[in-house]
């Protein structure tokens, strides 16, 4: 009976000394603690979303902010003052990148290879906002939504990448949305049709820098010595670019700056402080584009169902606000909404977000086109 009486006793205290550390340990990792994790963690999936919208608010800005500068006169295509302010931005980031702790010294073999894919990219994008400048935004916004279509085609041309059936499907709905727009744009004016070619153009060869970039930042090298990161292409190949257009203002615009430049400046009532609003505009914007691209891509949920879905809502709202605004205030029909470009449009971004789903959906494995570690690719348009 006593030992029953000691044992009984024992698993009192046994379990009062639970209680103690139970309470200890509810203590140490209160409720509040669990609470503040899942408070990070909505702040970061807030943030995420914040830096995508920003990301398709300010690609959505940049060719309405060329038909501003066309109508102020600063969209001479030879001069190209706007593709100046249009490098600069990123440059500046690019630059920090390079100053900064993360800086690693590149390989002169890579550094040439960064410096000819930069000079791509500018025979891409002067195509692509000289034809912007002509066509409009909403034709430009549609065509341009077809980069990430363009990329397959060169990674299937480059790197021998297989398509997926639904993926080829995607791509030629793409080019029948692409040859509607490029059809309406003959009925609307020879001007429009050059910039809707030009867009084409440039959309191609922009997303062939893509694929370029992907060759040098790793996915097909083995060493580490043959690799370059993504912020040190992006900085090499943004200063690269800034520095050929300073220097063609230098040799080119400062020469005829008076009657390229200045002169239909005077016409169209635009002073030398709008103007550097105008150009500084263009600027901020694709630096925030620029940001937000690289912070989207690197942790945005979705691969490439994500990169399309964006990009169409960038046509999208191009088409929406260039139609609300310009039409009828700017430009001519170019600007204004009319049934066979809403065709155009629907068929662009459906067949873009069919070949994003199949790639999002494809098994991984050799030459299979999927999506790619944001810390070692660039194959997402930007």
């Amino acid at each position: 009976m006593r030992s029953s009486s000691s044992l009984l006793k024992r698993n009192v205290n046994n379990r009062a000394k639970m209680s103690e550390k139970q309470f200890s340990a509810h203590e140490l990792t209160p409720l509040s603690t669990i609470d503040f994790h899942r408070e990070i963690h909505h702040q970061q999936l807030v943030n995420k979303y914040i830096a995508a919208t920003i990301y398709i608010i300010s690609g959505a800005t940049q060719p309405l902010l060329m038909t501003v500068v066309k109508n102020a006169g600063l969209a001479d295509n030879t001069c190209q003052v706007y593709m100046l302010a249009y490098y600069l931005g990123p440059s500046m980031l690019a630059f920090l990148a390079c100053v900064g702790s993360n800086y690693t010294r590149v390989p002169m073999t890579l550094f040439l290879k960064a410096s000819g894919i930069a000079l791509v990219d500018i025979i891409a994008q002067s195509t692509n906002y000289t034809g912007a400048t002509l066509a409009g935004p909403t034709i430009f916004a549609i065509i341009y939504s077809s980069v990430t279509v363009w990329t397959a085609i060169y990674s299937r041309i480059m790197l021998q990448r297989k398509l997926r059936l639904t993926q080829w499907v995607g791509i030629f709905i793409v080019f029948g949305g692409l040859s509607i727009t490029a059809r309406s744009s003959v009925s609307v004016g020879p001007d429009v049709f050059h910039g809707a070619v030009l867009v084409i153009l440039g959309s191609s060869l922009h997303a062939m820098t893509y694929v370029l970039s992907e060759v040098i930042m790793g996915s097909q090298s083995t060493s580490s010595s043959e690799k370059i990161s993504v912020e040190m292409n992006c900085a090499i190949q943004g200063v690269i670019a800034s520095t050929v257009y300073i220097l063609w203002q230098i040799v080119y615009t400062r020469k005829h700056f008076e009657d390229k430049i200045y002169l239909p400046m005077r016409e169209a009532g635009t002073s030398i402080e709008k103007a550097s609003v105008i150009l500084l505009s263009l600027s901020l914007s694709n630096l925030i584009h620029a940001y937000s691209f690289f912070y989207t891509l690197k942790h945005f949920p979705g691969g490439a169902t994500s990169a399309g879905v964006m990009k169409g809502v960038q046509a999208v709202l191009v088409f929406i606000f260039s139609s609300m605004v310009y039409c009828g205030s700017i430009g001519g029909e170019e600007m204004c909404f009319s049934t066979i470009k809403f065709i155009s449009l629907v068929v662009v971004i459906g067949g873009m977000l069919l070949y994003s789903a199949a790639t999002d959906i494809q098994p991984v494995g050799p030459n299979r086109y999927t999506k790619l570690d944001p810390e070692e690719s660039n194959i997402v348009a930007v």
